[in-house]
């Protein structure tokens, strides 16, 4: 059966769930690496210090000055050491949410698709629960993914400070400025690491609940057709989301590819009524249609969701809707679904 509104409440109660869960592992990751920061700013507070004090001319230490400073090398080895067990730390953070994430997913998917038999028939119909190695596989596959991909944080966190340190600012007649202009910086640098762990924590923590997902679709074959890309058609969508929003695809893909921390569900669609056994005529589906629903926004809305440009080549009907989506592949990612770029579809738009 098509999606129906016991259905659109179970949707809306599991994107809450998986939020709470994710949000906690990232507020936990931010709070981390703010003490991380903070136990090593005095650290670069002294080794700025002393670089501005060597600055002759008002210009910044040239690099083999920097090399030699004492506190400068101090100020990078603490940051090492602090960076390396944030990175540990990150990794069995986010691990420990994976299990109880793969087995939420697992039961809701199982509500989403009892809720599409008829009322006083869900424990009639044929229904499989996912086998627990299959949940175990999706955990260590994910967990696998979250160690790799945490990794290079520390290495890559500390190149950046490294450069940043080297590039160096203007010292001029104001000193003090200089050095607080600097800590800025190695500040941002320091803070990319977490920045990446966060992406890194979102996209891996939502694609295991997604493969959670796909294994139970696989387990109840004889009772799903296929599942629906379901979209959450708010401000924060981006357009690609929009324009995927109620495709639908074989159960045996995957899915869905959306774009990193995207928030996009698979939902799964039933057979009909009729082929599952009920002689019963089935309502049509009740899942929002998203260009409807975006043609009903206020304006203001739908340039915060497209941006000017893209709206008015939409508008004109010089793209499609379809356009608005293109796959991407980014090292280190799987392939994902994005929003297609502005100048592409003005190459398209000239084109037609």
């Amino acid at each position: 059966m098509a999606v129906n509104r016991r259905t659109l409440r179970l949707i809306a109660g599991m994107r809450l769930s998986i939020d709470t869960t994710v949000d906690k592992a990232v507020t936990d990751l931010i709070a981390a690496w703010g003490t991380a920061w903070n136990e090593v700013a005095g650290e670069w507070q002294d080794a700025l210090a002393d670089l501005v004090a060597a600055s002759t001319d008002g210009k910044w230490p040239s690099r083999t000055q920097i090399r030699r400073a004492d506190r400068a090398r101090r100020a990078l080895a603490v940051t090492r050491d602090s960076l390396d067990q944030l990175t540990k730390d990150f990794g069995v953070r986010v691990v420990q949410d994976l299990t109880p994430l793969a087995d939420d997913a697992a039961q809701w998917e199982a509500r989403l698709i009892h809720s599409q038999m008829p009322r006083g028939a869900a424990d009639v119909a044929a229904f499989d629960r996912i086998d627990q190695r299959a949940l175990e596989a999706v955990v260590e596959r994910a967990a696998g993914r979250v160690t790799s991909l945490a990794k290079p944080l520390s290495r890559q966190a500390e190149a950046a400070m490294k450069s940043t340190l080297i590039r160096g600012v203007a010292v001029g007649d104001n000193p003090r400025k200089a050095a607080s202009t600097m800590l800025r910086r190695v500040q941002g640098q320091f803070e990319g690491g977490r920045n990446r762990a966060l992406v890194i924590a979102r996209t891996e923590m939502l694609d295991a609940h997604r493969a959670a997902a796909y294994a139970q679709d696989q387990a109840n074959k004889a009772t799903v057709a296929q599942w629906q890309w379901v979209a959450q058609l708010d401000r924060r969508t981006c357009p690609s989301c929009w324009a995927k929003h109620g495709t639908t695809y074989p159960l045996i893909e995957p899915g869905p590819e959306d774009h990193q921390q995207g928030r996009c569900a698979r939902v799964p669609v039933t057979k009909s009524w009729r082929d599952l056994g009920f002689d019963i005529d089935e309502p049509p589906s009740l899942l929002p249609d998203a260009k409807a629903t975006f043609d009903g926004l206020p304006e203001a809305d739908q340039v915060a969701i497209m941006g000017k440009a893209r709206l008015g080549l939409l508008k004109a009907g010089h793209v499609g809707w379809d356009d608005l989506t293109a796959k991407r592949t980014t090292t280190g990612w799987r392939d994902s679904w994005a929003p297609r770029p502005t100048r592409d579809l003005l190459r398209l738009a000239n084109a037609s």
